[in-house]
């Protein structure tokens, strides 16, 4: 997203431009920057860098929001039970929203007590479940669970 900015560096064609890149709008997952901004809305951010090849300034909007992750992983240690929605499948597990913005991974063998050969065998987007907490990286902001192990009797 380009930016007019108050003050900024002086670009060759547009004065004062800044550049927000698709991953430094929001912490919140998102398809299209409009669901985050809208053309002409005034915004605030956090300068980054000057990217001196094309003179513009490289700014975050999330900058100046707290971090749902790090709130989220001091509330909720390993080995809480949550319920979630299914967000998402891939090969190797399911993406499950736990808290508003807060997803985490169910691997592919802690989605049921016997073994499956692909998510879709047992859970689909849009199904709600219950899981565990089984890993927190906080630095690189992911989280693990486990449905197999929020009841025995799956």
């Amino acid at each position: 997203m380009f930016v007019a900015l108050d003050e900024g560096p002086v670009h060759p064609v547009f004065a004062g431009v800044g550049f927000v890149s698709f991953a430094e709008l929001s912490w919140g997952r998102f398809e299209a920057a409009t669901e985050v901004v809208q053309v002409g809305q005034r915004v605030s951010g956090e300068f980054l860098q000057l990217d001196t090849r094309n003179l513009e300034a490289r700014l975050s909007l999330k900058a100046l929001q707290p971090d749902p992750f790090q709130a989220f992983a001091e509330g909720d240690p390993v080995g809480h039970k949550l319920h979630g929605r299914i967000t998402k499948l891939a090969p190797f597990g399911a993406f499950v929203e736990v808290a508003h913005g807060i997803e985490g991974l169910v691997p592919l063998r802690e989605l049921a007590w016997t073994p499956v050969e692909t998510p879709a065998e047992v859970v689909q987007v849009g199904d709600e479940i219950t899981v565990v907490v089984t890993k927190i990286d906080k630095g690189g902001r992911r989280l693990t669970l486990s449905r197999r192990q929020s009841s025995p009797d799956q």
